[in-house]
């Protein structure tokens, strides 16, 4: 591509060629009209909306669609950096393809508030740090933390206003999930707790195993894990539930209130250390702009008190 244009707008065949390539992608945020209609989108139409934008508004099109672009097509903006948006945009787009090392640091650390943002939007909305669906997407650790401490057979009622049919579907939900546990289970070696019956009769052959290998200075395995992992060897989520093994066996509502608060604070935590991608977009949150406002808007809201403290 060349680099001659009138000052004000790109040459036309430096729009076409960017509007074509860029009609071809997937993932394009198109106009409302567009994707609600039943009718499917041609290429060819969403490049005639590209080329009409990128003509008419370059700043908005580098808004809009400036991340898809190459640090080519990037450069042919430059004949046009007179013009303050069209600058600003061209500035912060090349500080993301050929970042400084302070550049690194500032998108870290804008990408970690995004994070934080979009968390308390999903806290708010309540359904992704519902215990059901935090359950869903790390059954094992709810279970170490929780589940074991719950009276299973409450998971199969029917729930009010639940249809039969969806009785049934969750019905079938829950034992794919069950079977998920069992199977990390025996993947990781961790044995499920006795019966109390069982725990009275082997409680006297324990107390007398445990004595033996006290003498032989050997030490029984505290976790549950039978030696089958090391704790060396543990992702992070395996380390998690090996110290979840090592709470006792019921809890009062209190106790299963801390419980589930812990549970939680884990699984928010690896919302916000990018362990979610098979849930959610994390480019979308990083590179999301409006999340911003949620700081501008607490940001605002500190100074209007600190504002009325010194007052008082």
């Amino acid at each position: 591509m060349g680099l001659e244009a009138k000052r004000d707008r790109l040459v036309e065949n430096v729009i076409q060629k960017i509007s074509e390539r860029i009609s071809n992608l997937a993932d394009l945020h198109l106009p409302y009209a567009m994707r609600t209609r039943e009718e499917p989108v041609s290429p060819l139409e969403v490049k005639g909306l590209l080329a009409a934008l990128l003509s008419r508004d370059p700043s908005i099109f580098l808004e809009r669609y400036g991340s898809k672009l190459k640090a080519e097509e990037l450069q042919e903006f430059e004949v046009l950096k007179d013009d303050y948006a069209v600058n600003w945009h061209l500035r912060h787009l090349k500080s993301i393809l050929n970042p400084t090392t302070e550049e690194k640091r500032s998108h870290a650390v804008t990408a970690k508030n995004r994070r934080l943002a979009y968390m308390e939007r999903l806290i708010h909305d309540g359904q992704y740090f519902s215990e059901d669906a935090m359950r869903e997407r790390a059954p094992l650790l709810h279970h170490e933390y929780v589940g074991r401490f719950q009276d299973p057979s409450c998971r199969g009622f029917s729930r009010p206003g639940e249809r039969w049919s969806e009785t049934l579907m969750r019905q079938s939900e829950e034992a794919r999930i069950v079977q998920q546990i069992k199977e990390e289970q025996e993947r990781l070696g961790i044995q499920e707790e006795e019966t109390d019956k069982e725990e009275e009769e082997e409680e006297d052959e324990d107390s007398e195993s445990d004595d033996e290998m006290n003498k032989n200075g050997k030490h029984a395995n505290g976790d549950g894990f039978n030696g089958a992992v090391q704790q060396e060897d543990m992702s992070p989520s395996e380390r998690l539930v090996s110290e979840a093994r090592h709470s006792k066996k019921t809890l009062s509502v209190e106790e299963e209130q801390m419980k589930m608060e812990h549970f939680t604070r884990i699984m928010q935590e690896k919302f916000l250390s990018g362990d979610d991608t098979e849930h959610v977009d994390y480019a979308y949150i990083d590179n999301n702009v409006s999340l911003d406002d949620h700081w501008l808007r607490e940001i605002t809201q500190d100074a209007e008190e600190k504002y009325f403290e010194d007052d008082d």
